[in-house]
């Protein structure tokens, strides 16, 4: 976990982009010793999004198929698959 005071941010704002990008992780800002803000790039921001996107429609899925919903079985995925690329 990274930790930086506001100031730090304010005052050298080039090299905390730098650390974000360099490390793809977010970076916590804290002001007057507690967590005010995270900041991170946004290629690490919209693969997170991406990963959540998803895991949301997996358990969208999961939900569907304990609530019953017709499920294809994995030669008939493929299938589709093979049927929707050869329409491209």
């Amino acid at each position: 976990m990274i930790i930086k005071a506001s100031a730090a941010l304010r005052n050298d704002y080039v090299s905390i982009s730098a650390l974000a990008k360099e490390t793809k992780e977010p970076i916590y800002i804290t002001k007057n010793g507690e967590g005010d803000l995270v900041l991170m790039s946004i290629d690490a921001f919209e693969k997170r999004e991406q990963i959540l996107q998803l895991r949301a429609k997996v358990l969208q899925a999961e939900q569907e198929r304990i609530d019953g919903e017709a499920t294809l079985g994995i030669s008939e995925a493929r299938k589709r698959l093979r049927e929707r690329v050869s329409e491209i």
